[in-house]
């Protein structure tokens, strides 16, 4: 009996290879004929349903959310049952986080109901040499079960494995700081839109050099955003908030950032416009930042072309005409066109991305603008529903001299604390000065020394302020006398 079985299943092994080999030499339509009838035969042979979840959906576009639950979700079965795992440290390396290996399978078990979990990946349709050869594979999970259990899979189990993978995804989270690449290097082995850090900047709200009851207002609007889901659903708002924040340099714009990364516990995306060719390189760009995220745009006055009152046609052609006769500027033009560099980023462009259609890709999102001078940017670009909160980071005063004084000598209070306060109403110095001052040089410098070198400084500034009120003054006597006559 075991003989004849062999030599059947030989048979059929034969008939089933020389039918591959020449099945594509038959006519069209006797191949899909016969392609629907073996897959007929096979689904009611096999009692068995599969579901595929792929990394990338609709068209590539955008990572899928499910892929990496899934994958966060087996990372738990896999250490139990996988014979190849895949390991990736997170938390600073105090932990591994384990994961299936390629074509790996394993079974977890759903309130009774077994199923299988497999790993795999399609790999690219060219055959052409490539230095990147895996830079177009396509990876998914393949979720198998008996057809019995149907409705307990796809309508309880799946809502399980993506609600306990995005809990695994929150322990095991480590905060990045990206940045985007430029477009020619998005395509290559395992290359990205956007290249990332650990971020760990130790700024907080604490530290933070400003009037407390400023923070405190600050804090308190951060913290409603973060809980605002549903509200933002109801009003029928994209979950998004923008913040602009305007100053002098060196009164803690971009320290003000990582306070609020800090206390939300977001990723942070520094947007470097300059290297974006054009606005659909910009949408690429959003589509692939996640939730719970900041988006920063710094010193936007300094970013392209997007500041300033839009102008007439006419003063448009004419500047054109200027920078045409201008041979510095005629020179850089045609250098860019050479090297394909120059962003063609628009304004319009910038605002579809953070308030249009596109800024409703992705929820938990804040947009942040800095900028030294606010008085240079397109109403259009910083109007409410855009820049919800515009926060002014203004010079230091008392308040914010006592939190650094906190931060860098661990006093509360010293007897030049009067006279500094004296000082602070009378001339105007960045939190950043503030700090290079109160920050001791050497190991023999206490906290009165550095209290002293801030007083000198204060005054110093103070002189300095005084003597150029007075050159003002003096011109402007000097022009009204020359008017005069």
């Amino acid at each position: 009996m075991w003989t004849e079985l062999s030599a059947t299943i030989s048979s059929l092994a034969v008939v089933f290879f020389m039918f591959e080999k020449y099945f594509n030499y038959f006519p069209y339509t006797i191949r899909g004929y016969a392609e629907r009838n073996f897959r007929k035969v096979v689904n009611f042979v096999n009692p068995y349903v599969t579901i595929s979840f792929h990394e990338f959906t609709s068209e590539r576009l955008k990572r899928s959310d499910a892929f990496f639950a899934i994958q966060n979700y087996l990372s738990t079965s896999s250490t139990e049952n996988a014979k190849r795992l895949k390991a990736d440290v997170v938390k600073d390396s105090q932990s591994v986080v384990l994961s299936m290996e390629d074509y790996e399978e394993v079974t977890d078990v759903f309130d009774g109901v077994k199923v299988w979990w497999a790993s795999g990946k399609i790999p690219p349709q060219s055959k052409s040499i490539s230095w990147f050869p895996g830079s177009e594979e396509k990876r998914y999970y393949k979720l198998t079960f008996h057809k019995h259990y149907r409705e307990i899979i796809t309508k309880s189990y799946v809502e399980h494995v993506l609600k306990k993978g995005k809990e695994i995804a929150v322990k095991n989270r480590q905060r990045m700081l990206y940045t985007n690449n430029p477009s020619k290097d998005w395509h290559g082995w395992k290359s990205t839109k956007w290249g990332n850090i650990v971020f760990e900047h130790p700024s907080t709200f604490d530290t933070l050099a400003m009037d407390t009851e400023k923070k405190e207002e600050i804090k308190k609007d951060l913290i409603k955003f973060s809980k605002g889901k549903d509200y933002y659903a109801k009003i029928g708002k994209a979950w998004k908030r923008g913040y602009l924040l305007f100053g002098p340099p060196g009164t803690g714009k971009s320290s003000m950032i990582a306070a609020m990364a800090n206390l939300l516990d977001y990723d942070v995306y520094d947007l470097e416009l300059t290297t974006i060719k054009d606005n659909s390189e910009l949408r690429k760009l959003l589509i692939e930042t996640k939730g719970k995220s900041i988006i920063v745009i710094e010193d936007i006055d300094c970013s392209l072309d997007l500041t300033g009152q839009r102008k007439k046609r006419k003063e448009k052609d004419n500047d054109e005409g200027d920078k045409e006769k201008d041979p510095i500027s005629k020179m850089k033009r045609e250098a860019e066109e050479e090297s394909g560099s120059g962003s063609k980023v628009t304004l319009s462009g910038l605002l579809n991305v953070i308030d249009g259609i596109w800024s409703a890709c992705g929820g938990e999102r804040i947009i942040v603008f800095t900028t030294n001078y606010v008085d240079k940017l397109d109403p259009a670009l910083i109007r409410r529903g855009r820049m919800d909160k515009h926060i002014e980071m203004s010079y230091c005063c008392f308040e914010a001299f006592k939190v650094l004084a906190r931060n860098y000598l661990d006093i509360e209070s010293h007897e030049l604390f009067g006279k500094i306060e004296e000082l602070f109403v009378e001339t105007k110095m960045s939190p950043a000065d503030v700090a290079d001052n109160l920050m001791p040089k050497s190991d023999e410098q206490d906290e009165e020394t550095c209290l002293k070198r801030l007083v000198e400084a204060l005054e110093a500034s103070k002189e300095e302020a005084r003597k150029k009120s007075e050159e003002e003054a003096m011109l402007k006597t000097k022009d009204g006398g020359v008017t005069e006559g």
